[in-house]
């Protein structure tokens, strides 16, 4: 099925406006000149009202329809990820450190798309109220924006948002109802031993032997912790100590993450580390400390919006799956929809490198496709008559 003409007139802009972002991406909170380039264009289509300075550099811009209606909220992050771009291209990253390796920027763009077709024809009864975020790639943008109050100051009544997915043809959607995107929970476990000579290790208490003996036992978590149809990852991904081949250090540091969807199953985990970390460093006769961070909920779309959103991507695509299995990885627009009913859905980036790559790039033909769902989203929700 195709995209909706009048935005596939906007195509060449949409990559404009894209390629812009891509070369000036900004970090966490500092998304200020992309929110500049982002009130600009809102302004120049005719939107009725435009929102800045939320959670720090985010905005929400209100488009009113024809007579009163619900409120639709339509969220786009905006953020970059702090790496370096390989890609080479002529419109890459001009900033060090800094890439859209995530596809904010045709995020972004997708939805300034929608608000231009929008604002053009105001064919829908009520508002649509769209956010753009900062900080979704740590920081937690979408949390700071509802507590700043956003979705009550503009009576959202439901939310939705969109993601790119590489390795999914471009113009493809899948989404679920229930949980689509893992909490994501981060530990820290500091290490305290006595250093001494490599060479009279009987004269040490060895935080090396220890990282390794506590790494190795946080594994049995998962393989003996909890009901093996249940979705969970512990994994370790960083241990630190030691700085040369002789001496035995006095401190050593092991950090990891943690994805559940069930918050038994994350409770659990958190118990464990504890009961392990502890037990570990008396075995080896250290001290350690676990640090355990709380991070992002777990992403639930609401059944009846996650249906509605599966009809909507099928007046766009043909290809539409709307029982995907869940995701471990984490996305803050959960803390939405904690708080309003709404669908998170995937649309395919085609066979590009994959996300957070530094090879990666978002697919601008995937750009109409996304503004087209927006809109109907819209549309669909909020019929005139």
């Amino acid at each position: 099925m195709p995209v909706i003409n009048r935005i596939a007139d906007y195509a060449e802009d949409m990559k404009g406006w894209r390629r812009h972002l891509h070369a000036n991406p900004e970090l966490r909170f500092d998304c200020h000149q992309t929110a500049a380039f982002v009130a600009e264009k809102l302004r120049a289509f005719g939107v009725d009202e435009v929102h800045e300075g939320i959670a720090t550099s985010g905005i929400v811009a209100i488009i009113n329809g024809q007579g009163t209606g619900r409120t639709i909220g339509l969220r786009a992050d905006m953020d970059a990820l702090p790496m370096d771009e390989v890609t080479g291209l002529d419109y890459a990253s001009t900033v060090p450190g800094a890439m859209h390796a995530c596809g904010h920027d045709g995020h972004t763009t997708m939805l300034l798309g929608a608000a231009k077709y929008l604002a053009e024809t105001r064919n829908f009864a009520g508002r649509v109220a769209l956010i753009f975020q900062p900080a979704e790639e740590g920081g937690g943008g979408a949390e700071v924006m509802v507590q700043e109050g956003i979705l009550d100051r503009f009576d959202v009544a439901e939310v939705y948002a969109l993601h790119n997915a590489p390795g999914t043809p471009v113009g493809a959607f899948y989404t679920t109802p229930g949980p689509i995107m893992a909490a994501v929970d981060t530990f820290h476990i500091h290490v305290k031993g006595r250093g001494g000579h490599g060479a009279m290790p009987h004269e040490t208490a060895d935080p090396v032997v220890a990282c390794v003996g506590i790494a190795s036992a946080i594994q049995t978590i998962v393989s003996r912790n909890h009901y093996a149809l249940q979705e969970l990852v512990v994994s370790v991904t960083q241990i630190h100590t030691g700085s040369t081949d002789n001496v035995i250090p006095d401190t050593g540091y092991i950090n990891g993450t943690v994805r559940t969807f069930n918050p038994d199953v994350q409770a659990m985990v958190q118990k464990r580390l504890e009961e392990i970390v502890a037990g570990q460093a008396a075995s080896y006769g250290v001290t350690a400390e676990l640090e355990y961070e709380i991070g992002y909920p777990a992403t639930i779309n609401d059944a009846d919006k996650s249906a509605f959103a599966a009809a909507v991507a099928r007046e766009v695509s043909d290809n539409v799956v709307d029982d995907a299995k869940p995701e471990m990885g984490a996305e803050d627009f959960a803390y939405m929809l904690n708080v309003r009913p709404g669908a998170y859905l995937f649309v395919g980036n085609g066979d590009t490198a994959g996300l957070h790559h530094p090879a990666y790039d978002f697919d601008d033909t995937g750009a109409p496709v996304g503004a087209s769902f927006f809109a109907r989203i819209v549309e669909r929700a909020l019929p005139v008559g």
